[in-house]
């Protein structure tokens, strides 16, 4: 069976990931929502050469420093040690990528990843529904378990920085936009904001859209549900995070991108920390404890994964 040991999920009796209902989110449903009417409606009037390249550096510096670093290595696998101003800072960031607070995202991703350890969960969780189905649940609805495990925050769920921007995540666009109008102008809130807060929301669902159901597999992971896949045309755009089927086989590496040639700008920006004495204790695959669920997959490339030997004959 694979392991149902997922960072602040505490299971409880009866817990289970499949029975459940799936009920439309008026919160982040107009939130999403309007941020892409307002940047299809809006965008191709307010477009400028400086609003552009605005939109793709903050883009950019937003998903890798973020939601990569911040939020999912961090925050969410502890994957790295650093400060606590830089983590704090890392998750103001991430929070500005328009997804949601820190709390939740931990909640969020917690649950899907154990979910998806199991037998069987349900649709919405393993995101097995068509891409149409699956676009208007995740970035419209949201999943209510009848018989949902507990969770455990930590010391992330008594830090009150992070139940602030839990609880204010939608209104810290605002200081950005007011720097943004401030030196662009309009063009620059409507690309900055929405384009930018729309076109991050969709792709994150996107990528782990198609992650979750076709694509290159190096590795399977015995009595799990939902087995991931690599989508190697977003690694750049998802900062590494987009080599997901290594993610799923090693899920406490800092290290995501493990073959030559997968980029992953997530990884380096941590070795850049670590070089400038900000970021200590790195997780990789070879640090981890041995699984022994996890095989290679039978159509896995030949070429061998920088792991320790005992992992790359599993």
């Amino acid at each position: 069976m694979a392991s149902s040991e997922v960072n602040t999920i505490v299971e409880i009796p009866g817990c289970s990931p499949v029975a459940g209902e799936v009920r439309w989110d008026p919160v982040r449903s107009l939130w999403n929502g309007g941020m892409m009417l307002t940047a299809l409606l809006c965008a191709p009037v307010l477009v400028s050469w400086g609003a552009v390249l605005m939109f793709l550096l903050l883009t950019g510096a937003s998903l890798l420093l973020g939601h990569s670093v911040g939020f999912h290595r961090r925050l969410i696998h502890r994957s790295f040690d650093c400060p606590l101003s830089l983590e704090h800072l890392l998750a103001w960031v991430g929070t500005i990528v328009g997804m949601g607070g820190p709390l939740w995202m931990i909640r969020t991703h917690d649950l899907r990843d154990w979910a998806q350890r199991q037998a069987g969960c349900h649709a919405y969780l393993s995101h097995r529904n068509p891409m149409l189905i699956d676009a208007w649940w995740q970035l419209h609805c949201r999943l209510r378990l009848r018989h949902p495990p507990r969770f455990d925050l930590g010391k992330a769920g008594a830090d009150r920085f992070y139940r602030f921007l839990d609880a204010t995540w939608m209104a810290q666009q605002l200081p950005v936009a007011l720097v943004l109008f401030a030196i662009g102008g309009w063009n620059w809130v409507v690309w900055g904001i929405c384009v930018r807060v729309s076109l991050s929301v969709t792709g994150h669902w996107f990528v782990g859209h198609l992650a979750h159901r076709r694509g290159p597999q190096s590795w399977l992971v015995h009595g799990a549900g939902v087995q991931a896949h690599d989508v190697p045309w977003a690694a750049i755009p998802t900062m590494g995070e987009a080599w997901h089927n290594n993610h799923h086989a090693f899920p406490g590496s800092a290290r995501i991108g493990l073959y030559p040639g997968q980029s992953d700008w997530g990884y380096r920006f941590i070795q850049l920390l670590e070089w400038a004495g900000l970021a200590r204790d790195v997780v990789l695959p070879e640090d981890l404890p041995h699984r022994a669920a996890l095989r290679r997959a039978p159509d896995d490339d030949p070429r061998p994964a920088p792991i320790a030997n005992d992992l790359r004959r599993a």
